[in-house]
């Protein structure tokens, strides 16, 4: 049986103060009959580093017009992710996407972000300041944004998982 993905609520852009990072940028080429033709593509991560990320991809004849794109591709796919109080995850997890796997586990307070790339951007936009990753398989910079986003997408809170199991967490914590 496929892992339950949670639930995308939509948040609204405009009533939150979102910082945008440019990942990565490409050039693409394509021959036609006059020469070579190029294009760009760009991958951006927005977030207001209290919880809430998300990412894009923009493609376009000029830099500038690929970045706008992808701020505003990422603005329309924002997601919340759980936090502890210490701004770390509250269990690892392994996100995926192609050929890319993205391993994130919580870390004790003063450890930092443990992160390479494109994967570092995707959690320090998103808040978290003590966490450990680790980039499995494909190193491209679009898989490994995804499979970011995948890994955050699969964190549960645990008041939720306690409340859908009908115990209460101090139970859990006393033993």
């Amino acid at each position: 049986m496929p892992k339950a993905k949670r639930k995308r609520h939509h948040i609204k852009a405009s009533d939150l103060n979102l910082e945008e990072r440019l990942v990565h940028i490409n050039r693409v080429a394509k021959v036609v009959k006059g020469g070579r033709r190029f294009s760009f593509n760009s991958i951006v991560v927005v977030g207001n580093r209290e919880g809430v990320v998300g990412s894009g991809m923009g493609k376009a004849n000029e830099v500038s017009d690929a970045i706008q794109k992808g701020i505003d591709d990422a603005k329309k796919n924002l997601i919340r992710i759980p936090m502890r109080k210490d701004g770390s995850i509250p269990h690892p997890v392994i996100g995926k996407c192609g050929a890319g796997k993205v391993f994130l586990r919580p870390a004790s307070d003063g450890t930092g972000v443990i992160a390479g790339g494109p994967v570092k951007a995707v959690l320090e936009y998103a808040g978290l300041h003590n966490i450990l990753s680790k980039s499995l398989g494909s190193q491209n910079p679009h898989n490994m944004v995804k499979a970011t986003i995948d890994a955050l997408l699969q964190l549960e809170d645990p008041t939720d998982v306690a409340q859908r199991r009908g115990v209460s967490l101090k139970k859990v914590f006393e033993g």
